[in-house]
């Protein structure tokens, strides 16, 4: 292609309907109408919906007509702007992947929105690389495989939302993983598909302590302070907020599927929103294996892999969002070499992290003795107690977590309580390595060692391992020059 190109005008649609172009300017109609005299009768709000709709659509013809695009055989060209026009070049061999999106409303007109991820430095403001809003399925899927032909590499094959290939159809592609709807009972167990749920409990509650005093008994008929009552909202939001995490993780994850085409990996997801992210295999440095506190108890976990140059890599990478453990590390496994089992971190780790678990709980037991013995007032020696008896278990549970391991070709590094994560990395993707040794460790004899990777987190801390075993695991899981690595005495 060489003459840039438009989108589907039926984009024009959706963004008036979304208001998406007119949405910074309806802050600035509210004082604007008040400092006019305007009251709020229905003719005002009637006529208020018609200026918003007529300037959302204004808005968004314009932006529709100043927006192109160009797949040239080198580079990926955006140009936009109503006011200021900005024109934005990313090559094609910095392209990390495209991630094609179809929101609810995009796929009533036939439309998707392609997110194209790449090693070129971020857009003032936290935009996207590049964002490609409102084109056909085919045009975006031709898109895609045009920029992965012209890169060199293999042409994942086209995604859909139509029926399951058949078996010649699918003869090249590998499935890696699908996901279980048994699996959403994991979800109230996850703290991600909590936080929306539990912010909306709060704000209903906050709506009911503002409601006046007089309007409560119409509402519920009964006493407000009846412990039964009180009883009864509980549970009822404890049942609404367990059913909102599963209706959560469906809507997120329904139908997840991942499968291996040619040199790519390519998620597939979403009830109302669908997502289809691709990742290069060949930029994949090692898979991440989380656990939260709560999945612990039933075997699950969540499975992400590390990848360089790829943003919001916490969604974009995932390989399997939630499900058993076993069937997250069978995943990882196909991805990376298994390394091997984990090694046990020596008794001054144990001790190190039951002395700082329970030395919070000692001091507010040292205060409330004093004021026991000063005031006799006993319930602050009582919290001290609790918090230093408590601080036993969470020591051995931190120590627990403490992991490391490394095999031929890969190594792997454990941590984490309240959320565990095993992370298993190539040796190729250490760029570096850093030693820290506190005070209190080298008296103890450790050392924690961070694996310096560029993917991930770009760090992975190897927490109170033993000083002397600090440089044959950094050579073990990198390369001879990690041999340099001993700490220094001191």
């Amino acid at each position: 292609m060489t003459e840039p190109r438009r989108t589907s005008p039926r984009i024009v649609a959706v963004h008036t309907a979304t208001f998406r172009q007119a949405r910074s300017l309806v802050p600035a109609l509210i004082p604007l109408a008040a400092a006019t005299g305007l009251g709020g009768g229905p003719w005002t709000i009637a006529a208020a919906v018609v200026i918003v709709t007529l300037v959302s659509l204004g808005t968004a013809v314009l932006a529709w007509r100043r927006f192109t695009y160009l797949d040239g055989p080198t580079a990926v060209v955006v140009s936009r702007g109503l006011l200021a026009r900005s024109e934005r070049t990313v090559p094609n061999d910095r392209i990390r992947g495209i991630e094609i999106e179809a929101p609810l409303l995009h796929r009533v007109f036939g439309l998707v929105r392609l997110r194209i991820d790449a090693a070129a430095g971020s857009a003032p403001g936290g935009d996207e690389e590049l964002l490609i809003d409102g084109v056909p399925r085919a045009e975006g899927e031709r898109l895609r495989t045009a920029v992965f032909a012209r890169r060199g590499t293999a042409v994942p094959g086209a995604e859909t939302d139509g029926p399951e290939p058949t078996e010649s159809e699918a003869v090249d592609e590998e499935e890696y993983a699908r996901f279980d709807h048994r699996w959403l009972l994991y979800a109230p167990l996850v703290g991600g598909y909590l936080a929306l749920p539990l912010a909306g409990i709060g704000a209903l509650f906050r709506l009911a302590d503002e409601l006046p005093e007089d309007f409560l008994p119409e509402v519920i008929g009964v006493d407000a302070g009846d412990p039964a009552l009180v009883v009864a909202v509980l549970l009822g939001a404890l049942v609404l907020l367990v059913a909102a995490a599963v209706i959560g993780a469906a809507l997120v994850n329904w139908r997840f599927r991942l499968v291996r085409r040619g040199g790519s990996l390519i998620a597939s997801r979403g009830l109302l929103t669908r997502l289809h992210t691709e990742l290069e295999i060949d930029r994949i440095r090692g898979v991440a294996i989380a656990e939260g506190a709560g999945m612990r108890l039933v075997g699950a976990a969540r499975a992400t892999a590390l990848v360089t140059g790829l943003g919001d890599a916490a969604r974009r990478g995932q390989l399997l969002p939630l499900g058993p453990k076993g069937r997250c590390r069978d995943v990882a496994l196909r991805l990376v070499d298994d390394p091997g089992p984990l090694s046990a971190h020596p008794p001054a780790a144990r001790r190190r992290r039951i002395t700082r678990a329970v030395a919070g709980g000692l001091l507010v037991t040292a205060v409330g003795a004093v004021l026991t013995a000063t005031e006799g007032w006993w319930p602050v020696l009582a919290v001290g107690v609790v918090l230093s008896l408590l601080g036993v278990p969470l020591g051995l549970g931190r120590y627990a977590a403490l992991g490391h391991a490394a095999g031929e070709r890969t190594f792997s590094v454990r941590g984490g309580w309240l959320v565990r994560e095993e992370a298993i990395l190539q040796r190729r993707a250490v760029v570096g390595w850093e030693v820290r040794q506190s005070w209190f460790q080298r008296r103890n004899g450790l050392a924690s060692a961070v694996a310096c990777v560029g993917a991930g987190r770009g760090g992975y801390l190897v927490l109170d391992m033993a000083a002397d075993d600090v440089a044959g695991f950094a050579v073990a899981a990198s390369e001879p020059w990690a041999g340099a690595l001993v700490p220094e005495p001191r």
